[in-house]
């Protein structure tokens, strides 16, 4: 027999009476019926109640043991009796009796309870990672989380693509974060930069004359920590194709995300293949942002046009007096009362506005000031433009589409939810097109990128040389799913020449670019392939398919929002002598300095 197990904690069935097996695994918990003990024995797989009797000489052994210790039980399968039968349980049905017990490993007295619902504060679960990850939904959430990655990995090579490990000890790179740092001991003052992505490695790959890339990358970025975004490290399916339009890139990728999806999707229907496509544009102003939730079927629409020369003298003299205002207006299918209505007008000036125009409708008629002001024929015509009816209602938002396009798109989100017309059993998806390659910054009047500078403008170079820059598309796409940005991509600018004068135009001379690209640059002089990829995330597929609402619960060891690492206590600090081999002198804050050297027993640096 093996000296740890014959089976493990979920494999025991009515077909294993009187046989003899071992078991090992946790004390997940006990119940001491007196003159019997029952303990719930507990491994990856599953529970199997154990039996003893209190005439046993190992009674005491298992009465004195504390839960979450590691026993090795070996003793006989026996059927439990008809009352005693647990159903939620794969091994409910039979228990095992413990003829012999080892105790592998005693546990102390627990800081938190693995057993039980009961809820314990983040810091608390991150410095006892180890006891927080045997809880059963973290368990789910990790094992879910290895399917998703296996899935992906099986599904990309199947597609023709191949798996690469790109350098983790590489150059600083201007890519939106901030970089962590690693010093260099063979070269005093200077510095590898962990990688925010692999992005110009995945590049060179394509002119090496590989075709199909991709990886499980781990990206570093020194940034804050958000719900939906971990800070220090998260990972992505970086992926990468050469001679491929914007269809191909799309072509490739949906099959795998919409097969993931599938397989993991726990019954949610998921949006068939090929994903919708909607422009930057349209998304803005239908949706008020460029990562919408089509699961609210909430579109809005500009109604400019029904305030101007209106009787509502605010919004008019507000579009009379600049021609780039404009009146949004947002349906609200179901939430025609004035309760309701009065309800989303706190809610707004509770988000620093101050208020939020309505009309609702009632009696074949609208009501609210609004609907006074403006008039019975306008009112009416603007009803049926939405499709509206009695017990609707529609909400307004005034000015510079840009200034109120963050609010206007919360006003939609708040709206749907709270008439509850957001679908919960589902995942949309779809691809956010046509990205602006330039926009004018407004404080400075300069023309800057908008979104992604490597990106190949629509037109190419004729584009940047004959039309106004603030009118140039550029081939880039974000996917997004129920609201959640998955990742952004692009068709590469793969042409030195094109990249130099992108740059110019927004004020780069190409000395600056070929120091800080020269590396890439370079290789492109020597033939470079169209290109173009992108980058899912794979914590935030799996926060979605966990149905998790912060990234954190699908990390094995994730950093807590100060991005600490509480269970092995990092960031640390270091002793003189590493520094010092490091070349570096610290220049900390004054509090900083008198803890380091209280912690140090130092005075000084």
């Amino acid at each position: 027999m093996h000296p740890y197990r014959t089976h493990k904690c979920d494999e025991l069935r009515l077909s294993d009476e009187g046989s003899q097996a071992r078991l090992s695994g946790w004390v997940h918990s006990k119940r001491d019926h007196g003159n019997l003990m029952f303990i719930d024995l507990r491994d990856e797989t599953g529970l199997t109640q154990c039996v003893i009797d209190v005439s046993s000489a190992l009674f005491k052994t298992v009465e004195d043991v504390r839960v979450e210790s590691v026993l090795t039980v070996t003793g006989r399968v026996v059927k439990r009796s008809d009352e005693t039968i647990n159903p939620g349980l794969p091994t409910g049905e039979v228990e095992l009796t413990m003829d012999e017990v080892v105790v592998e490993s005693a546990a102390d007295v627990l800081p938190m309870q693995v057993a039980g619902q009961e809820d314990y504060g983040e810091d608390m679960r991150l410095r006892h990672r180890f006891l927080d990850l045997r809880r059963d939904q973290m368990q789910k959430n990790i094992r879910l989380r290895n399917g998703v990655i296996s899935s992906i990995r099986r599904r990309m090579i199947e597609a023709g693509f191949m798996e690469f490990q790109t350098p983790i000890l590489t150059a600083s790179s201007p890519e939106g974060a901030r970089d962590y740092l690693v010093p260099s001991r063979m070269h005093p003052g200077q510095f590898y930069a962990l990688p925010q992505a692999p992005q110009q490695f995945k590049q060179l790959l394509m002119v090496s004359g590989f075709d199909k890339y991709f990886q499980i990358a781990p990206c570093f970025r020194d940034e804050d920590a958000r719900a939906d975004r971990s800070p220090g490290e998260f990972y992505q399916l970086d992926f990468e194709m050469a001679f491929a339009t914007q269809d191909d890139v799309f072509n490739a990728i949906e099959p795998v995300l919409a097969g993931v999806f599938e397989e993991f999707s726990n019954g949610k229907t998921v949006t068939e293949v090929p994903f919708p496509r909607i422009p930057y544009a349209e998304s803005m102003r239908k949706y008020g942002c460029d990562k919408p939730d089509l699961r609210n079927p909430i579109e809005m629409v500009d109604a400019t046009g029904t305030f101007r020369d209106s009787g509502f003298k605010i919004f008019a003299k507000m579009i009379d007096d600049d021609d780039n205002v404009r009146v949004y207006a947002i349906p609200g299918p179901g939430g025609g009362s004035r309760a309701f209505c009065d309800r989303m007008n706190s809610w707004a000036q509770g988000e620093g506005q101050p208020g939020l125009g309505y009309i609702f409708f009632r009696d074949g008629e609208g009501a609210g000031p609004l609907a006074k002001n403006i008039g019975e024929e306008r009112t009416h015509a603007l009803r049926d433009e939405l499709g509206l009816s009695d017990g609707d209602a529609v909400f307004f938002v005034c000015g510079k589409p840009k200034a109120f396009a963050s609010f206007a798109a919360s006003a939609r989100t708040k709206i749907g939810t709270d008439l509850e017309l957001v679908s919960d059993g589902e995942f949309k998806f779809c691809w956010i097109v046509d990205y602006p390659l330039f926009e004018m910054n407004e404080d400075t009047g300069e023309i800057e990128f908008s979104h992604n500078p490597f990106s190949m403008p629509q037109g190419g170079l004729e584009a940047l040389d004959n039309e106004d820059p603030l009118e140039i598309l550029a081939w880039q796409y974000d996917i997004v799913c129920n609201g959640i940005e998955l990742s952004s991509g692009a068709i590469r600018n793969h042409r030195p020449d094109i990249m130099i004068k992108a740059f110019g135009i927004a004020g780069y001379g190409a000395d600056v670019v070929e120091e800080k690209f020269g590396g890439l640059l370079n290789a492109f002089r020597y033939g470079a392939p169209p290109h173009g990829g992108s980058a899912p995330g794979i914590d935030r597929i799996v926060m979605m398919l966990a149905d998790e609402p912060n990234i954190r619960e699908v990390i094995a060891f994730p950093m807590n929002q100060q991005a600490q690492d509480l269970l092995m206590g990092a960031p640390a600090t270091v002793d003189l002598d590493r520094l010092n081999e490091l070349h570096l002198k610290l220049n900390l804050p004054k509090v900083r300095q008198e803890a380091r050297s209280e912690a140090t027993g130092t005075d000084k640096e």
